[in-house]
């Protein structure tokens, strides 16, 4: 008898040749309204995906959500109207590469150009000489850490930020535990244009997960921003996050950053907690903005 790997490896190869010739599904209703409701602007040639709702009048707060990886500003869907409620403008975009944004290919990725565009954004929509609130989530979060940069050095034409709330990033290299999906990607190999194909998702090509090794590369820039700025900053922890683990990553930041405040969500919110518990997260984070 062969062995029991030879057989499904026999069995896997047509069904492996067959699944790559399916077309990617069609939007469900949720994701078409998400889309149909958003707008378009154009960066460098690229046509970038954004959502921009008009919230509580009179009030001047704006708050600018930036999602993670490897999803789109769909991951904020379940706060939106809440963020309305009290904020004048919630304004969140697709990264390039993600969601609805162009994902051009062959192209180099990087965290300076995602930050580049979230400027081009707000430049776009008239809101360069705005106090912005930031609000992150993993991939977001290295982003937000490259504004804040931009931010302390006082160069013209960045964006004024007033608050900043990070949740469930990798912030730190060395507590970061990219799941081994993002490995296989990231590092190339054999497995990377399968895995590619068989995930659907144009944003997994090896060149947009080098931002594991920017992170790494960079990491006295980003985690230098955090610490030494003195705006509000708070984190949104959902605690069974298998990529930032507990109690590693908590009491890392903690003592890089005891300045920040931060809120742990219930024991089983993991890695997407505003999916996961949006309405804890929400409730943390109004308090946080509300807060100073």
């Amino acid at each position: 008898m062969r062995e029991w790997w030879v057989q499904v490896g026999l069995l896997a190869v047509p069904l492996l040749a067959a699944y790559l010739h399916i077309p990617p599904p069609q939007l469900s209703p949720a994701l078409h309204s998400w889309k149909s409701s958003g707008k378009f602007f154009t960066y460098k040639g690229l046509r970038i995906f954004y959502q921009d709702s008009v919230g509580v009048v009179g009030s001047p707060e704006i708050v600018v959500l930036l999602h993670g990886f490897p999803t789109s500003s769909y991951d904020w869907y379940k706060i939106w109207e809440g963020l309305t409620l009290r904020f004048h403008r919630v304004i969140a975009l697709d990264f390039l590469g993600f969601g609805f944004s162009d994902k051009p290919r062959p192209h180099h990725y990087s965290i300076f150009e995602q930050a580049s565009i979230v400027e081009a954004l707000l430049r776009h929509l008239g809101l360069q000489n705005r106090r912005i609130n930031l609000l992150s989530h993993d991939y977001g979060d290295i982003v937000a850490q490259e504004l804040l940069y931009r931010f302390k050095q006082n160069r013209s034409g960045r964006l004024t930020i007033k608050s900043l709330c990070l949740s469930n990033g990798g912030i730190f290299p060395e507590t970061h535990r990219p799941l081994l999906l993002q490995k296989l990607l990231k590092d190339g190999g054999v497995l990377s244009p399968i895995l590619t194909r068989l995930m659907n998702f144009f944003v997994f090509s090896r060149g947009l997960l080098q931002y594991i090794n920017q992170r790494k590369k960079f990491r006295r820039r980003w985690v230098g921003a955090l610490a030494s700025v003195t705006i509000p900053i708070h984190f949104i922890y959902g605690p069974l996050d298998p990529v930032n683990p507990y109690p590693e990553f908590l009491e890392l930041y903690r003592k890089t950053l005891p300045r920040s405040t931060v809120s742990i969500l219930d024991d089983h919110i993991s890695h997407y907690p505003q999916l996961e518990d949006p309405m804890g997260f929400l409730n943390a984070y109004m308090g946080f903005i509300n807060s100073f």
